[in-house]
């Protein structure tokens, strides 16, 4: 089960999904919002937090939901604030239910992992890729467009046709073909 606790925020966030399951683990934990009560409305207890990337959006609320819950973060980098324990490129995570092989994805942010499960059919993209081939900033800190072009192709070519779910950072979650929304990021990128 997979739930984005921030849907109908009205405040400047990230996407937070609860990823409930043997393994209860929130990727990202939004900002400018109580994330703890819209935790607490659903489950009990974390097992982790696992950050898609270091952006203040994604990670304003991550002191509070690590004191509330006593959980560590997972991440790229452990040099950055608030990441606990280092998610290496390629290695397996469990997130609820399925395994996930995490992808370092740099290009919006050094430290940006995408998060793939062939068997759940599930992407969580961070902010490398959006709906509607709407792709990840790189006028920030850190952004580079050739990294990301990398970074998106790099995707392409993990994930399956079939992808039943895309998650990303912002804005709706993708349930229809999404694959073809990753493969229209990967032209878009180019073009811009």
């Amino acid at each position: 089960m997979i739930a984005n606790l921030a849907q109908g925020v009205q405040a400047f966030t990230s996407n937070v999904a609860l990823v409930d399951g043997e393994r209860t683990v929130l990727v990202d934990t939004g900002a400018n919002f109580d994330v703890v009560a819209a935790v607490r409305d659903r489950v009990d207890d974390l097992d982790a937090v696992v950050l898609t990337h270091t952006h203040r959006d994604h990670v304003g609320n991550l002191e509070a939901v690590k004191d509330a819950f006593d959980v560590d973060a997972w991440g790229y980098d452990t040099t950055i604030d608030g990441v606990d324990h280092a998610i290496e490129d390629e290695e397996t995570v469990q997130l609820g239910d399925h395994e996930y092989v995490a992808l370092h994805t740099p290009g919006h942010k050094n430290d940006h992992l995408c998060f793939y499960s062939a068997d759940a059919g599930v992407l969580f993209a961070g902010d490398l890729v959006f709906q509607n081939g709407s792709f990840g900033r790189t006028d920030l800190e850190e952004g580079d467009r050739d990294a990301l072009i990398e970074s998106i192709d790099r995707v392409l070519e993990r994930i399956d046709e079939d992808l039943a779910e895309m998650h990303t950072g912002h804005g709706p979650s993708v349930s229809s073909n999404p694959y073809d929304h990753v493969e229209l990021s990967a032209r878009m990128a180019r073009q811009a």
